[in-house]
């Protein structure tokens, strides 16, 4: 036995100690105000019951929970849980080069935003047009408003048996208000200690109900300024080097485009020399002499968080036809408009001017080697601004439905309708590259004396990008429900349904992206359509007083790829009031995506090492920007799964208790692509990588392009405890309620194929982004009319990235702190102060990229303060 396991062995031991000696897992209460004999549908099951257990770990978080975390949207609540794993993301990251601008989702367990089902009132959402990373299809959580959510149900194992695709790693369903009565008004602001971040909220409540119909509204305003990476010591500069001079292994970010930039000789862009001629040259502080090159720092002008307004309003409406029948309604919608800035636009060596232009910089200088030879430059348009991108969409959900009861049996049935329609803008910065050329071959625009160009030559070569995108999904569902026979006294229960979903995207940008005239912006196009038809059952069988097991299956037939069938298998057995034991096992599967098949040609720029000329010639051996194009794979077939999970819930008294689960995913033919695998090993090969031709023979050339697909090229295995543990103590000095929430990850092994044919392990547990420990350790306590509740957050540390060279290196842990007082002393009144990373806590330091941290695992926002007040009457 190695060291790293007996290390995680006696983690997992300490843990279960803990919680079998000290602390508790609180049950998590989900709110019911019907009669208690009335029978409700839970999370993770289609079956009617009265009781709210079952044999699926499921942890529940109610307003009041969500309130006291002190976060204003959903994406924060997420971020916060031990659970959430590489994957999820917000609008942190936001940049001009992003696909998904204005975005958040979230990704349990580290699987993948796309493996997580997203679920409202227990039914699908559609998917956003834009998706995350060009392939990343997800739910943008961002639609629904803290103020309208009653409470949060996450399922924390595979339920494909249940809702089908996307459910591998789990689901979320977001239960709405639907029952509220009166008017509650609050009002929100915060902001942070840093600058940028500064926050509003404004919603509305009201709701009326009667014998006989209930309605509840509620409208919700947010708005959030925007962060820049200027705004953060840490990420003020993209020369990391020169923010850390004490470390020898800082990496200089700075752009191999600067302005005016560096001029090469288009025969060989090798051959290169740093424009310091003429009356524009390039600042002192930005000349590279090692490497001939201007450079250029991007950071202060790129966007850590995104300007967000949104606007939200929400109906749901309840209504008793006859005693045997209701009818039900929910209308949504949400504008939100996002501001996502960057830096000038790039150019690496794609303009060119001929030997006799007038504005040649060596036309009137014979003697120089580049006098009367082509040329081609590095250069960066920051004289037309720097790239600003709006980002437009309107969400809009409807769902009619009508349900009622037959003797012992129940039934449901609704048809939805969800549309998400998003317009994306380049209203600053973005230079078109047929005019820019023309532009040079005409001689109205000098690359290279920025200063002497009219504004006539400026709003030539300038343009303005458009993208426009729609989602939408259409749907109607039939279920059945009751008693099919009798075990002793008890029912067993089973579930019968069908639905139907059609489901479609359209991702496209405008014609002069898609004729390759745009650089500087990163666009997707997609298109594709589909329908599936799926039927599923469910049995509960009540083997005894205290053992209950739960059948399901449910098979889909897809019309783009074919059929699937998954089953799961739980229980739970109750031996005694104070212990349950639970379990289930299952496969899951995730349909490909339509924007995996249906993606046109698209243009990424990811980091990558050119290996192959590293090692022939010693350059490209720090990451850097390259071309990659990219096209969809209508072949792609599902990403299978099979999971099972074996928990313990155990009341050591009526103030402690805890459960511990211990779960276990594998997944087959996960659909990615690997840029810097098919660069490093096919790098050489013509076909893969274009490289411009260079006259040394030893030196395979400058990259122009890197052409990558996807494919169902991975697998994935993952072992892991989820540990939650509480306590509860009354007392003169108040009420107190201690809890723990803890994940920690045995084993997280993914591979990839490699050259051999075989495969190759290409992330494990504690490398990059995969940290194996998260917890949350949180207090509340109330007495009279206060209430208070400070809680821990801790990420755990990991590797540096191994793809950057940083693989030696660690990203230390991260702890935060948050607070939140509560006062209701006045009548309908509840004031709140509060701050979420209370001690200002930075990021740590993580070499791989320009901003210093990693922020698709650490938030940059710093200490947040807000107040708040509700008022209801």
């Amino acid at each position: 036995m190695n060291k790293n396991t007996k290390m995680k062995i006696a983690v997992a031991a300490a843990a279960v100690n803990l919680a079998l000696t000290s602390s508790v897992v609180v049950a998590q209460e989900q709110e019911q105000e019907q009669d208690s004999i009335e029978k409700i549908r839970v999370t993770g099951s289609l079956i009617k019951r009265t009781d709210l257990a079952g044999p699926s770990p499921i942890t529940s978080i109610d307003a009041d929970q969500i309130a006291n975390t002190g976060v204003t949207d959903l994406i924060g609540l997420f971020t916060k849980l031990p659970i959430s794993g590489q994957g999820t993301f917000s609008t942190q990251g936001n940049s001009s080069d992003d696909t998904a601008n204005g975005g958040s989702s979230v990704s349990l367990r580290g699987l993948g935003a796309d493996s997580t089902l997203i679920l409202i009132n227990g039914r699908r959402v559609s998917v956003s047009p834009f998706a995350k990373g060009i392939d990343t299809a997800f739910v943008d959580i961002n639609n629904i408003p803290l103020s309208a959510i009653k409470r949060v149900d996450i399922q924390k194992d595979g339920a494909s048996a249940t809702y089908g695709s996307d459910a591998i790693a789990g689901v979320i369903n977001i239960i709405l208000k639907d029952d509220f009565e009166g008017v509650e008004v609050s009002a929100k602001i915060g902001d942070t200690a840093d600058g940028g971040g500064k926050e509003q909220n404004l919603s509305l409540m009201f709701g009326t109900a009667t014998d006989k119909a209930s309605h509840t509204f509620i409208l919700d305003y947010f708005d959030r300024e925007e962060v820049l990476y200027a705004d953060r010591d840490y990420s003020r500069s993209s020369n990391q080097a020169a923010l850390r001079p004490n470390d020898p292994d800082a990496v200089d970010f700075r752009s191999s485009s600067g302005i005016p930039g560096t001029i090469a000789l288009a025969s060989d862009p090798t051959n290169r020399i740093i424009d310091e001629f003429g009356n524009d040259t390039c600042p002192a502080e930005d000349i590279d002499r090692a490497n001939n090159l201007c450079r250029y720092d991007y950071a202060p002008y790129m966007s850590m968080f995104p300007d967000a307004e949104r606007l939200s309003y929400i109906y749901l409406g309840n209504y008793e036809l006859d005693d045997d029948m209701r009818a039900f309604v929910e209308f949504s919608g949400q504008n939100s408009k996002s501001v996502v800035r960057g830096a000038g636009s790039p150019s690496f060596n794609e303009l060119f001017m001929s030997g006799d232009n007038a504005n040649h910089p060596f036309a009137d200088d014979p003697t120089h080697p580049f006098y009367g030879q082509d040329l081609t430059m590095r250069r960066r348009t920051v004289d037309i601004g720097n790239r600003e991108k709006r980002v437009d969409t309107d969400y809009y959900r409807a769902i009619v439905g009508l349900e009622g009861e037959f003797g012992d049996w129940s039934w449901e049935t609704a048809y939805s309708y969800i549309k998400s329609e998003s317009v994306e803008r380049g209203v600053d910065g973005f230079p078109n590259s047929r005019r820019i050329q023309e532009a040079i071959d005409s001689e109205l625009w000098n690359p290279f004396e920025p200063s002497s160009n009219s504004q006539e030559a400026l709003d030539y070569i300038e343009t303005t990008t458009t993208r426009i995108g729609k989602s939408t999904n259409k749907s109607l569902d039939l279920v059945f429900s009751g008693p099919i026979a009798q075990i002793g006294e008890m029912d067993v229960m089973m579930a019968i349904g069908a639905e139907y979903r059609e489901e479609a995207i359209s991702d496209n940008p405008d014609e002069q992206y898609l004729r390759g005239e745009v650089f500087g912006t990163e666009a997707t196009q997609a298109n594709g359509s589909r329908d599936s038809t799926s039927i599923f059952a469910e049995v509960i069988v009540p083997v005894s007083d205290t053992f209950e097991m739960q059948f399901a299956l449910r098979h889909e037939d897809y019309s783009d790829f074919g059929t699937t069938t998954d089953p799961k298998i739980s229980f739970l057995w109750t031996p005694m009031d104070t212990l349950s034991i639970r379990g289930s096992y299952g496969t899951a599967f995730r349909a490909p995506s339509l924007h995996q098949l249906g993606l046109g040609r698209t243009d990424e720029s990811p980091n990558l090492v050119d290996t192959a000329r590293c090692n022939a010639v010693g350059l490209g051996c720090q990451p850097q920007e390259y071309t990659a194009i990219f096209a969809g794979n209508p072949d792609l077939g599902p990403e299978e799964s099979t999971n099972y999970n074996i928990g313990l819930i155990y009341e050591v008294t009526d103030n402690l208790d805890f459960s511990i689960d211990y779960y276990s995913y594998d997944i087959e033919d996960i659909i990615d692509s690997d840029t810097q695998f098919v660069f490093t090993n096919f790098g050489t090969d013509s076909s893969v990588v274009e490289r411009l031709p260079t006259s040394n023979p030893s030196d395979p050339g400058e990259v122009v392009r890197i052409y990558d697909s996807f494919q169902n090229i991975g697998d994935l295995e993952t072992t892991g405890l989820d540990l939650d543990v509480g306590y509860t103590l009354q007392s003169d000095m108040g009420d107190f309620r201690f809890s723990y929430v803890m994940n920690y990850v045995l084993k997280y092994e993914e591979y990839r194929p490699s050259v051999d044919g075989g495969r190759r392990l290409n992330r494990q547990e504690g490398e990059f982004e995969q940290p194996e420990v998260r917890y949350t350790a949180a207090m509340d306590w109330s007495r009279d009319v206060w209430s208070a509740s400070v809680a821990v957050n801790y990420i755990g540390e990991f590797d540096g990235s191994a793809d950057a060279g940083f693989g030696d290196k660690t990203v230390d842990a991260m702890t935060t702190v948050d607070l939140v007082v509560n006062y209701v002393g006045f009548d309908n009144t509840t004031l709140t102060v509060g701050a979420t990373n209370l001690f200002n806590e930075e990021p740590p330091y993580s070499h791989h990229d320009f901003m210093g941290f990693v922020n698709t695992t650490h938030s940059g926002q710093g200490r947040f303060m807000y107040a708040k007040a509700t008022y209801r009457f």
